[in-house]
């Protein structure tokens, strides 16, 4: 397990790389406007030239992907064109929102979607299992953008909620009353995000508990008398967490990385929104900083679900650490 995790590491820190990497030299060739678009039209060429030779935009390409990589080991991302100040401490900032949002939106699926597919899966054909499935069908067809456009509406027409941003304060106010304020602007991002995370959940689990309650040795426990419920929630549970656990992971690194939608709609400042502003402004430094960040939280992300998935199923551990499971005849 340790070299397999070793091997992960390794392949998350070069899928990181390649991955900003893109998205600055792609940004860099588009960069040719991102100058007029900050200093305006009407400035004279002198100043435009100075700009770009103090954004080392007139360096040939390699060479500063070659700079902004040594900049990449020491954290150092470069300036934002935009903002006018180094892109790590604009990037930390909006990945903490982002990364509160996205854990609260995830526990929160977590909460809504799986406890039904038990329900489901241990009581198939009844009146409940069939309003969960209808329920989570539903939420399904739900785009988060279209989820998030009618929380606000409802917030906006009902005035129980706050209609979007991060908080109403101004400054002056203690870290308790800022706490309560955030706090009281969650429920419409969080919503958003977790009704259509929670419908998959539930999906996937009943499925994934439908095919354990069939797994021999679950009949066998049922055979030996164990109670209906220990069955359902720890021995069909625990091979049933598989699925879930895999796309858990990918889904909880998707919400690290910013949900552009909601975070758009809401007003949410966060890494999707501020992805949105550095390739509306072609702020090179900004967008590669963003990738890195995103692709950085998703891969871990993706590696966690694999630990995940290695703990709970000894066949998948035998097979990640290079064993070979044999089959007896």
């Amino acid at each position: 397990m340790l070299a397999y995790f070793v091997r992960r590491l390794l392949a998350t820190i070069l899928l990181v790389v390649a991955v900003s990497s893109a998205a600055f030299i792609i940004t860099r060739l588009a960069a040719a406007h991102a100058i007029v678009i900050e200093l305006g039209l009407r400035l004279d060429q002198k100043e435009i030239q100075r700009r770009t030779h103090e954004l080392k935009l007139d360096q040939p390409i390699l060479s500063q992907w070659g700079s902004w990589l040594a900049g990449l080991t020491r954290l150092d991302l470069g300036t934002s064109v935009y903002y006018n100040s180094p892109v790590a401490p604009i990037v930390g900032d909006r990945a903490r929102n982002t990364a509160l949002l996205a854990t609260i939106a995830f526990l929160t699926s977590l909460v809504i979607g799986i406890p039904p597919a038990f329900v489901a899966a241990s009581r198939p054909g009844s009146l409940a299992a069939r309003v969960i499935r209808a329920t989570s069908l539903f939420l399904l067809s739900l785009p988060s953008f279209v989820t998030s456009l009618a929380l606000v509406m409802f917030a906006a027409r009902t005035g129980w909620l706050p209609a979007g941003g991060l908080t109403s304060s101004v400054a002056g106010v203690t870290f308790t009353e800022r706490a309560i304020d955030v706090v009281w602007h969650l429920p419409l991002p969080v919503l958003a995000l977790a009704l259509p995370l929670a419908a998959t959940f539930e999906r996937l689990q009943t499925q994934a508990l439908a095919d354990a309650l069939a797994q021999p040795s679950v009949r066998a426990a049922r055979a030996r008398g164990i109670p209906a419920r220990r069955i359902v929630w720890r021995h069909a549970g625990r091979l049933a967490i598989k699925p879930v656990a895999g796309i858990g992971g990918l889904a909880f690194g998707a919400l690290l990385s910013g949900s552009f939608a909601v975070e758009a709609v809401t007003a949410w400042p966060g890494l999707g929104r501020l992805t949105i502003e550095a390739l509306r402004y072609r702020d090179l430094y900004l967008v590669a900083g963003c990738a890195a960040a995103g692709t950085t939280v998703l891969a871990l992300g993706l590696l966690i679900a694999d630990l995940v998935i290695a703990w709970s199923d000894p066949r998948v551990r035998d097979e990640l650490a290079g064993n070979r499971v044999e089959v007896p005849a």
